[in-house]
């Protein structure tokens, strides 16, 4: 048994290797065979020659089992010249399999010789076995040997290379993808030490640099150039010019790629100049501890390449994330970086931190007048002035529009200290510009809430400032919360109610004063929650109206009302109009008159069957677009009546420009008519004002015979109220009007 290992050498990476003296690294050849004299003929055949200018070096067994165990623990045998019988008669064939399927030694080449060729027919074992060749040991001449031997290893050193160039590729993809990832260009430069010398096999040994920013100050009528990034025993030059190195092999390799814009490749290190445009870019210098192979240099050649493109992504990517957390306008963090600061700061459980939203009063109005530039000045101003009058440790963002966000300790973020903000005038374009805002504070809890939670309370809280006027300040509070909340958690249930058709309407019956007789009705809508509860009108209107729900509400109530008109004429109500309520946000949606004629036509309903009440607020935005589209419903023949006249935004010339019917006095001023105070003053002039205009006047409210007595002195034509009956559904009313007619006779 030959345990004798010729010229052992470890290989220390793919590629053309060399020792510590620098001689080439042998070709390792593994004999396997059981016969001595084999060994010794073959090591005296291969007796320093050379193949692909690098000598061989012999490894050997006797057996099979020793060639396995030698394989597990030496790395890089390139080709195996294997006997077919030896402790086996297939010995040498089940070895094969083992180098192929349990080592996973693909490139290494096997050259089986037999003395005995019966015992493996040479076809069926090259189409059966993964080897390479095959011959019979009485044939191998010390040049068939050697002719063999070179075919075998040049095919090694093919495939050596193709995988090198394999692992190379998919490290630089790899390389790629995590440079994608980087936050700026520091980050991305270390990285391109650390992956160059990945791809090497090296430690990493280097630095990279480039030209100072585009806003440096110059010297000597040029940019420096600064490091930035390095790694290993380089690490301590971050940050400095680049003409602080002080070796010149370093210095002048730098030097020159940057100067050429090209790389440049030596025995034991390399300087890759990599361009982010034609005019600029940096340079990577790495240290090598060994020569660096033509395979990974053209692999650095594709790298280069490749992580070109990557810095110039990189840059659009720095730009991007600036977008994204920046705004632009204004040069401040925006709502998204201020969500990221405010979590950082739940996370911390940093407690005494407030959150204030600074929104400018009719800064809407001011752009519009002034023009946007004066907007844009405005809006910067307002920038300058919260960064001057605050703290340095506040934390200041823009939210969009003329919203800006204040966020840091409580004894800095206050109303006070803000309001105290817009106490001088402002000087806009050179004239002194009086500027107020509302404010919207919330106190920052440690705990589980998010970011964007103490940004809708503040938002509330500034909603409620506004609604109280001019440069107000309003504190957040559970209340607050509580009563948004409430209103939300109503508009959701409001909204389901009404999908599954549980509101109903009730009918309110319009007598005639002089001759005591039913007039009309008026449809008021209803909603019984699935507990039995009823929600007040004024408790779910206005949550409608705000929603925009009032306007599907207000088409189906429109199309209810009139179908109920009709099933009324068929037990005997006839001679009836029906009064249906009109939200302002129903009659300025676009197709209004439309859908009055769909309802009108589906129910066929006369228009003189309908009576739509309104209120003065329908004025609110705009007189002249209401007076045409009630022009329109008049000449349609519905007729138009204003409700709660005296209530709201009275106005006489909203009285009198109102293309209207009739005019319904209001329930409080009713009231008023039995305790005799000013409001008996005010009704008797609405009802004088009313009929002086043409209107029919009803009173509503009319609880009682003697307040009929009043509104009848008064000179109401019509009335209605609970004294006559109080609003019922269909059937109640149909029953009640049945009794009323029998009464009257």
């Amino acid at each position: 048994m030959h345990d004798v290992n010729d010229e052992l050498v470890f290989v220390e990476d793919d590629g053309p290797w060399s020792d510590k003296d620098g001689a080439a690294c042998p070709w390792r050849i593994l004999v396997v065979d059981d016969d001595p004299g084999v060994h010794e003929a073959t090591r005296f055949a291969l007796a320093n020659i050379i193949i692909l200018d690098r000598p061989l070096a012999l490894f050997h067994a006797s057996s099979g089992a020793e060639a396995v165990a030698l394989l597990r623990v030496t790395e890089k045998i390139a080709v195996v010249l294997l006997d077919v019988v030896m402790e086996s008669d297939d010995a040498g064939l089940r070895m094969v399999d083992i180098i192929r399927n349990e080592l996973k030694l693909a490139n290494c080449r096997i050259i089986l010789r037999t003395g005995q060729p019966g015992q493996a027919p040479e076809a069926e074992t090259i189409t059966r076995y993964d080897i390479n060749d095959y011959k019979t040991k009485s044939e191998l001449t010390q040049n068939r040997l050697f002719l063999t031997l070179t075919t075998a290893i040049r095919s090694y050193d093919q495939l050596l290379r193709l995988d090198a160039t394999r692992r190379g590729l998919e490290k630089i993809v790899a390389a790629s993808n995590q440079f994608i990832a980087e936050q700026g260009l520091q980050s991305f430069a270390d990285g391109v030490i650390t992956q160059i010398a990945g791809l090497l096999g090296v430690e990493p040994e280097g630095l990279v640099c480039c030209a100072a920013a585009q806003d440096s100050p110059l010297v000597n009528g040029r940019r420096e150039f600064h490091i930035i990034a390095a790694a290993g025993h380089f690490r301590a030059l971050i940050q400095r010019r680049l003409c602080e190195i002080d070796d010149p092999r370093i210095l002048g390799q730098l030097m020159m790629a940057l100067k050429e814009r090209r790389s440049l490749i030596e025995p034991n290190n390399i300087t890759l100049y990599f361009a982010k445009t034609p005019a600029e870019g940096f340079a990577a210098f790495i240290d090598s501890a060994r020569p660096i192979s033509e395979v990974d240099q053209e692999l650095l050649k594709v790298f280069c390449t490749n992580i070109a493109l990557c810095a110039k992504n990189i840059e659009l990517v720095t730009k991007l994330r600036r977008d994204a957390f920046f705004d632009r306008q204004l040069g401040l963090p925006n709502r998204t970086a201020l969500v990221c600061e405010l979590d950082q700061t739940m996370t911390k459980q940093e407690s005494g931190c407030a959150l204030a939203i600074v929104d400018i009063d009719q800064f809407a109005v001011a752009n519009d007048l002034l023009g946007h530039d004066y907007g844009d000045a405005l809006l910067k101003a307002t920038a300058q002035r919260l960064g001057e009058h605050l703290p340095a440790n506040v934390f200041i963002a823009r939210l969009g529009g003329d919203a800006f966000a204040v966020m840091g300790p409580k004894i800095s973020v206050n109303g006070e200290t803000i309001q105290a903000c817009f106490q001088t005038p402002f000087v806009i374009e050179g004239v002194h510009q009086p500027v107020s805002a509302c404010v919207g504070i919330t106190l920052l809890e440690s705990g589980l809430r998010s970011g964007i939670e103490y940004i809708r309370d503040s938002y509330l809280a500034l909603k409620q400032a506004k609604t109280a006027g001019l440069g107000q300040t309003v504190l957040f509070s559970q209340e607050l919360g509580s009563a948004v909340r409430e209103r939300a958690h109503l508009l959701r249930d409001l909204r389901l109610s009404f999908e599954q058709q549980q509101l109903f309407l009730t009918y309110q019956p319009q007598i005639e004063l002089s001759s005591g007789r039913i007039i009309g009705v008026e449809a008021l809508m209803r909603w019984r929650r699935e507990d039995g509860a009823l929600v007040p009108p004024e408790s779910f209107i206005p949550i409608a109206e705000q929603s925009g729900l009032i306007v599907d509400m207000g088409r189906w109530l429109l199309q209810t009302a009139l179908q109920a008109l009709q099933r009324f004429r068929v037990v005997g109500c006839t001679d009836l109009r029906m009064a249906v309520n009109i939200s302002p946000v129903q009659l300025r949606q676009p197709g209004f008159i439309e859908s009055v004629s769909e309802a009108l036509h589906l129910t066929r309903s006369r228009p003189a069957d309908l009576e739509l009440e309104i209120t003065e607020s329908v004025a609110v935005g705009g007189l002249e677009p209401v007076i045409a589209l009630l022009k329109r419903l008049r000449a349609m023949g519905v007729t138009v009546a204003i409700d709660d006249f005296g209530t709201g935004y009275s106005s006489l010339a909203y009285l009198d420009k109102l293309p209207a019917d009739r005019l319904k006095l209001d329930r409080s001023f009713v009231r008023a008519l039995e305790r005799d105070d000013n409001g008996t003053r005010i009704a008797r002039m609405i009802v004088v004002l009313g009929r002086e205009l043409g209107l029919q006047v009803i009173a509503e409210g009319v609880e009682n015979q003697k307040l009929e007595e009043l509104v009848m002195a008064l000179g109401c034509n019509e009335t209605q109220g609970y004294h006559y009956g109080h609003p019922m559904q269909e059937s109640e009313f149909i029953a009640w009007h049945a009794r009323y007619k029998g009464k009257q006779g």
